[in-house]
C-alpha cells in the first residue's frame, strides 16, 4: 500500500472514531436499569448518561432530567464528563492536522515536512483514543462491581450501556488509524535531484589564500657518462668471449 493509500484509509478509520467518540459523549446510556414490578404495566427502563437521565415507561412515555448538579454523580461519571470531552477535542486537531500534512494537499512543498505533521496528527489519534478508553473501561468495572455486589437492591442494579461498547469500538478505530498515519516515516537520506529536494550545494572558487605557493623550476645533476648520440645502444668495444674454461677460475 502506498502513502497516499495508508493516509486515506487511516484517516477514514479515525473519523469513524471521532464521530464514535462524540456518540458516546451525548447519549445517555452509560448504564441502564430495567425494573419489572407486580405487572407489566409498572416497568420501567432508567438510562444513565454523562449529562442526563431519562425513565422510560412501559407505555411508551419517555422523560429526562439533567444532571445540573455534578457532585451527585459518582467518580467515573464525573471524570468520564472531562476526558471524553478533551478526548474528543484532541482527535478532532490530530484529524485537521493530518490534511495540513496529507501527501494529497499542497499545504507544505517539503515531503519530509508533511510526514512530520502526519506522525503529530497520527500521536493526537492515540492519545484521543487512550482518553476515551479510560473512562469506557473504569465505567464499566465500577458497573460489574456494583451489579455482583449482594448488598445492591434488584432497583439499582446496573448494567452496561449501549454507550460504553461504542466507546470502545470508538477507542479501536482512532488507536489503528493513528497506528497507521504514524508510519509515514519520513525519508532517512535526502535524495538530491528528486522532486522535493533541495538542489546539491555549490561552492565558489575564491581564488588562492593569502600565502599562495610559488612553484620554482627543479634541476637534476648531470650524468658522469657522455652521451655519443650514436642513435644505438650496441657497445662501441666488442667483447668476445673465451675460448675455454678451467676449473681453476671457479675454485
Amino acid at each position: 500500500m502506498g502513502r497516499i493509500g495508508k493516509e486515506v484509509a487511516g484517516q477514514v478509520m479515525s473519523f469513524i472514531g471521532i464521530i464514535g467518540v462524540a456518540v458516546t459523549c451525548g447519549i445517555p446510556m452509560w448504564r441502564v436499569t430495567t425494573y419489572i414490578g407486580a405487572n407489566i404495566t409498572t416497568a420501567q427502563i432508567i438510562w444513565d448518561g454523562l449529562w442526563m437521565n431519562c425513565v422510560m415507561q412501559s407505555t411508551g412515555q419517555m422523560q429526562c432530567r439533567l444532571n445540573n448538579a455534578i457532585m451527585t454523580m459518582t467518580a467515573d461519571l464525573q471524570a468520564a464528563q472531562a476526558l471524553v470531552i478533551i478526548s474528543l477535542i484532541v482527535g478532532f486537531i490530530g484529524f485537521m492536522i493530518t490534511f495540513v500534512g496529507a501527501r494529497c494537499t499542497s499545504c507544505l512543498k517539503d515531503d519530509s515536512s508533511k510526514a512530520n505533521v502526519v506522525i503529530t496528527g497520527g500521536c493526537l489519534l492515540i492519545v484521543s483514543a487512550i482518553l476515551v478508553l479510560i473512562p469506557a473501561s473504569w465505567s464499566a468495572a465500577v458497573t460489574i462491581i456494583n451489579f455482583n455486589n449482594p448488598l445492591t437492591l434488584n432497583t439499582q442494579q446496573r448494567e452496561l450501556g449501549a454507550a460504553i461498547y461504542i466507546g470502545w469500538g470508538s477507542a479501536v478505530f482512532l488507536l489503528i488509524g493513528g497506528i497507521i498515519l504514524t508510519t509515514s516515516c519520513p525519508p532517512q537520506k535526502p535524495m538530491y535531484g528528486y522532486p522535493g529536494y533541495p538542489p546539491a550545494p555549490t561552492y565558489p572558487y575564491t581564488g588562492p589564500g593569502p600565502n599562495p605557493v610559488t612553484y620554482a623550476p627543479v634541476y637534476a645533476p648531470p650524468s658522469s657518462q657522455t652521451y655519443t648520440g650514436t642513435g644505438t645502444y650496441a657497445p662501441n668495444k666488442l667483447y668476445a668471449a673465451p675460448p675455454t674454461y678451467t676449473a681453476r677460475q671457479y675454485l
